[in-house]
């Protein structure tokens, strides 16, 4: 098969998928019948907008125009993509920004590859970047356009998972490729600003990161370079190569050169790249979207710390979302209905084949973890929620009206709202605040209430792996934020699948297991994400929901405390499984009530 049909089925997916999305949707709303097309237009034709946009946007992701004219020809930082990347020297450090596909200084990354390609430079290049802004080698505009031979030889991040053209090269031996903690990084950069390369924690204990343990920061690095050390008085020193580039996307600039942040999903590292840039006598290049009139809103990055800017009218907010037609649902100044928000980015999840399906099964653990959780948690509790199953919780809790007395966040600075899935992971609809990342890591190190994460493994001393899927560095995922929220949480919650490919069936008001799948409770793992026995020594209250039951760590050990109605726990859960198991003091644990299983009359609330 040709690379160009080869092209043409994931854009064939995208509009099948598209079109699928827009029949469904004409049907269930009732197209033909007068009543209730009325009730439903401004819907029907925002959910039009929304598919079109991202056909569009499909149909175009991969044209970037390198030599856009300049808007402002009197201010020599204002310049072509092309001209920027020249000013980027060889072996430089480079510093960016975003999460996910937000902030993706798209039409930059692509100006490098393609100066590199035809001039051999710049090369040598050092990526450090927190979170997963890859395109799994299929998206274009991302990190990934590095992803060359002699282009990128180094890069450190906090989630490497979807970096498949640098997992590659890894693999290849021909990058240095290091996975570091989200927070740890956000903090140094702040640091670097300061003069200070490293941040001293006790975060990573006992965990992959742990030098005294495990292997550290490197996933391949031929001269073993460590970007964590232990302290004498046994604490970890964290450090990143100096920055001397810094290179994100923001919303505006006005003529002087002063950068906005009004319109943006996050703010990620942008401050704090920037100035560790500006202390190490490097330069900050800044993509954007727009251009304003001085005074349009309160500067964020004074026009003395940018040495760059390049105006591209297709520069996004967030994936698809461009800055010039921006969707308010993910500010502060949001006039949009939360409902509708939720609606046109599960849409776009939905089209783009990110969204999960959800099975029966699936609401029953999203009922289970909720339970524990609201039964034990308390009004006002400062709670950050992962991806994945976890979403699920996040559901219950925002359908309910109970997150409205939850005080929510995320790792890239999102305060409020409700956190956002799939590509969009990192923003929120309608958030409260939006602030730089290392403020919300100075929160969560300060207060966090709970975590509610995945799960890939869990073993018999509760430990839990998210960050690695198996043998080879093309399985890697990476930490992201996961070991500095298990580190700060006092609760944490963890939502898993019993089983890779379990099946599970509900029959009434019971749950019948049906094929148990490839174990995900065993009794060692290869890879320790989170260290149940060092939670243990700092008193964390530690929860693992899963469709057929639910375990709390003990100093005893994995104890289990829920059953549901149908299984039965000594066949099914404690002879069948590799990890060991005890049971309550009282003798056997609690089943599960109907409620939970059918929805039916399924009710929580917080304690005061």
């Amino acid at each position: 098969m040709s690379s160009q049909s080869g092209h043409c089925r994931p854009l064939f997916s995208t509009i099948t998928r598209a079109s699928c999305l827009l029949l469904q949707m004409c049907s269930s709303t009732g197209w033909g019948h007068t009543t209730v097309w009325e009730g439903s237009l401004i819907n029907i034709l925002d959910k039009i907008r929304t598919i079109a946009r991202v056909i569009h946007w499909r149909l175009t992701w991969n044209k970037f125009d390198l030599h856009y004219p300049v808007p402002v020809p009197d201010n020599p930082k204002f310049m072509t993509a092309w001209d920027a990347a020249g000013l980027i020297p060889d072996g430089a450090v480079i510093g960016t920004s975003g999460m996910a596909g937000n902030q993706r200084c798209a039409v930059l990354y692509r100006a490098i590859r393609d100066r590199f390609k035809q001039e051999g430079h710049p090369r040598n290049l050092t990526v450090l970047t927190v979170g997963g802004q890859g395109g799994r080698g299929r998206v274009p505009g991302t990190i990934e356009e590095l992803a060359l031979e002699g282009l990128n030889t180094r890069m450190i991040t906090g989630h490497t998972e979807t970096y498949k053209g640098q997992l590659r090269l890894a693999e290849e031996k021909k990058i240095d490729l290091h996975c570091s903690l989200l927070g740890m990084m956000t903090l140094i950069f702040r640091e670097q600003g300061e003069g200070r390369n490293y941040y001293i924690s006790d975060t990573g204990a006992g965990t992959f990161i742990d030098p005294r343990t495990a292997r550290g920061t490197p996933l391949y690095s031929p001269d073993g370079t460590q970007y964590v050390e232990v302290t004498q008085d046994g604490r970890f020193k964290y450090s990143l190569p100096p920055v001397d580039t810094a290179l994100f996307n923001a919303p505006a600039a006005d003529r002087k050169g002063n950068i906005y942040f009004k319109k943006a999903a996050v703010i990620g590292d942008s401050f704090a790249v920037a100035k560790a840039a500006k202390y190490n006598n490097g330069r900050t290049i800044v993509n954007v979207g727009e251009l304003v009139e001085e005074g349009y809103d309160e500067p964020f990055l004074p026009a003395e710390y940018v040495d760059a800017v390049v105006y591209w009218p297709k520069t996004e907010q967030t994936v698809a979302i461009k800055y010039d037609e921006y969707w308010d649902c993910f500010t502060p100044h949001s006039t949009t209905k939360l409902e509708e928000g939720l609606d046109r980015i599960r849409l776009i999840n939905k089209i783009l084949g990110i969204m999960p399906r959800r099975a029966p099964v699936d609401d029953i653990l999203a009922r289970l973890a909720t339970r524990v959780f609201t039964d034990h948690a308390r009004k006002g509790d400062v709670v950050d929620i992962g991806t994945g199953l976890p979403e699920e919780v996040a559901r219950l809790l925002y359908e309910s009206g109970v997150m409205q007395e939850l005080r929510m966040l995320t790792e890239a600075g999102v305060f409020g709202g409700v956190a956002t899935p799939g590509i969009f992971f990192g923003a929120a609809v309608n958030p409260d605040r939006v602030v730089p990342s290392c403020e919300a890591f100075d929160q969560i190190y300060d207060r966090l209430d709970w975590a509610i994460l995945g799960c890939l493994q869990a073993d018999s001393q509760g430990n839990v792996n998210v960050s690695n899927r198996g043998p080879g560095i093309m399985n890697y995922v990476g930490p992201g934020g996961f070991i500095d929220l298990t580190t700060a949480a006092d609760n944490i919650l963890f939502v898993s699948s019993w089983g890779t490919g379990a099946e599970i069936k509900v029959q009434g008001e019971s749950v019948k297991l049906l094929e148990p799948g490839e174990p995900k409770f065993v009794d060692e793992m290869f890879e320790i994400t989170f260290n149940g026995q060092e939670a243990l020594k700092r008193n964390k209250n530690v929860y693992y929901v899963t469709h057929i039951g639910a375990f709390k760590l003990t100093p005893r050990g994995m104890e289990l405390i829920y059953v549901m109605p149908g299984i039965d726990p000594q066949k099914e859960i404690i002879d069948a499984c590799e990890m060991k198991i005890v049971l309550p003091e009282s003798g056997a644990p609690e089943v599960v009530g109907p409620d939970v299983v059918t929805g039916q009359g399924f009710r929580f609330e917080l304690n005061e």
